[in-house]
């Protein structure tokens, strides 16, 4: 039988494009707008874990491991979690933005819950590094099924600070292996900052290049028109900027390379000398030489 082409395949002609983000990661230090800013997201359905839910003006669920009187967890996160994206799915309601504030919080519950039911204290515990393989699997695809909800997802997260070079340097404090999960299924990282008496809300990082005009959620793109940086686009490197800074980066990675090896030899030379001098004999200690002969600066007594 024929297929009619014309029921199979699109018109050939351009489209006006539709791309609005859904998917956010906020971060930043305690009482810097995180939560207020996650709040203007439109109909927000908090999943709090700082036992604040009763404080919050917005709809709210505390998520918490429930422990049983033996101590054992008897309802765990990883369960309310899967009851919540079932509900969401499934059942009629006028939430438009799921907010998990603070996700640091749901990864150290995920971690104990998996720890209490294979009963040791820590994911290293687990044998053949299958605690790990376990905690890494439910987590992504927490993230996964976050992302095909129809809904806003919010994900909050704390700040961490370090130094390099004497540069302060502030990132999100949900360690890097799980930032990379939850980032590389959102389009904006941003960082909520107060200077002063200002509150400040910057683009650290993006999918794409959003264009205003691409956007249909007027509410999205009212809190996007807040935040520094989100439709500035990024520069196009030309190849001899690029072949520039590629050359800086291979010095860099050189001297890196270079100080490793001298450090090695430092460390292989002293092990050397500690070596020989536990395997050296002890030379052996000389004689005491005779008095006899010499003079005495003390005056000699007298006899009577």
């Amino acid at each position: 039988m024929a297929v009619n082409l014309a029921t199979v395949l699109p018109p050939n002609k351009k489209q006006a494009t539709v791309d609005t983000p859904r998917n956010f990661f906020l971060y930043g230090q305690t009482m810097n707008g995180k939560s207020y800013l996650a709040g203007e997201f439109p109909n927000p359905l908090f999943l709090d874990t700082d036992g604040n839910a009763k404080a919050n003006p917005f709809p709210s669920l505390e998520l918490r491991n429930i422990r049983g009187k033996d101590g054992k967890i008897e309802r765990s996160i990883i369960d309310q979690l899967d009851d919540i994206i079932t509900a969401l799915q499934t059942q009629k309601h006028t939430f438009e933005t799921l907010v998990l504030d603070v996700i640091d919080d749901i990864v150290v519950m995920i971690e104990a819950t998996i720890c209490d039911r294979e009963g040791v204290e820590t994911l290293a515990d687990i044998g053949y590094g299958k605690g790990y393989a376990a905690f890494k699997s439910i987590f992504q695809q927490l993230v996964i099924e976050l992302k095909a909800l129809p809904m806003n997802i919010v994900y909050v997260s704390r700040i961490s600070t370090k130094i390099e070079n004497n540069v302060t340097i502030e990132e999100p404090s949900l360690p890097e292996k799980h930032v990379n999960i939850v980032n590389g299924n959102c389009d904006y990282m941003i960082q909520c900052k107060k200077i002063g008496k200002n509150y400040i809300r910057q683009v650290k990082m993006k999918r794409k290049n959003y264009v205003r005009e691409q956007i249909d959620d007027e509410n999205i793109l009212a809190i996007l028109d807040t935040v520094t940086g989100a439709f500035e686009r990024s520069r196009q490197t030309s190849k001899k900027e690029q072949d520039a800074i590629v050359k800086k980066l291979e010095e860099a990675q050189e001297e890196v390379i270079k100080g490793a090896d001298v450090f090695e030899e430092m460390e292989e030379e002293v092990a050397q000398q500690v070596a020989e001098a536990l395997t050296k004999e002890p030379e052996p200690t000389p004689a005491a030489q005779p008095t006899q002969g010499l003079k005495s600066s003390r005056p000699r007594p007298k006899l009577k």
